[in-house]
């Protein structure tokens, strides 16, 4: 069972990604949930969810943490038990968390589909894409965006944040692999740093929440 991919975004902060392949039963085997997480996956009728849900404690393994380490506040977001921060992701056969002790963080994995054409002005103008050269182009960079404000979402977690209102994403060129983000929201800004990739015909961005002032934590 191979992680597919490990990042060192900083000291203090990793990405590891799953790609999911094996069995349901295969995922089981050493994996002790709690009973909250127990009857949430038998709780799920996909069994993708339910490959990609144990995929999850395997890649919390790697972090050095179990499925007791961790807990959801009332507006859904994970933490850990020992103060540091988590988030996860799960789109189709991959799965994805971001760790960090010193950071806020929040992480969003894609599949790159044309669907996004048809929902992108509820979360950005449109018009701005333009200039890109072609479809393919529109519906990458697009699934860049909508990652990266998913990702400040997580890291945010307050009701009434509105995507298209109150995140912007900095413009960026594909490779730059990186930019910023800022979220305005009941007269106050907060600033994020911003990293993506694209492998398989998936998108993962991870952001992390900077220090006040827009000054970077890393």
């Amino acid at each position: 069972m191979p992680i597919y991919k490990t990042i060192t975004v900083s000291p203090t902060t990793s990405v590891y990604i799953w790609k999911v392949t094996e069995r349901e039963d295969v995922l089981s085997d050493g994996i002790v949930l709690t009973p909250h997480c127990q009857n949430r996956m038998d709780g799920m009728k996909s069994e993708t969810h339910r490959r990609g849900f144990l995929s999850i404690r395997h890649l919390m393994a790697e972090a050095g943490y179990v499925d007791s380490d961790l807990f959801y506040d009332d507006f859904g977001k994970p933490h850990l038990k020992d103060g540091k921060y988590i988030s996860i992701t799960h789109s189709h056969n991959f799965t994805g968390i971001i760790v960090s002790s010193t950071d806020e963080v929040g992480i969003d994995i894609e599949m790159q589909r044309e669907k996004i054409l048809r929902i992108a002005n509820k979360f950005t103008p449109l018009e701005e894409y333009r200039t890109l050269a072609n479809t393919e182009a529109v519906i990458r960079k697009l699934t860049i965006v909508w990652g990266a404000k998913e990702s400040l979402y997580k890291i945010y977690a307050q009701q009434g944040l509105s995507f298209l209102r109150h995140i912007n994403i900095i413009d960026f060129a594909f490779d730059d692999a990186r930019t910023l983000g800022e979220i305005l929201y009941k007269g106050r800004k907060t600033y994020y740093e911003i990293e993506f990739l694209e492998f398989e015909g998936f998108t993962c961005v991870f952001a992390l929440k900077m220090l006040d002032g827009g000054q970077q934590s890393f």
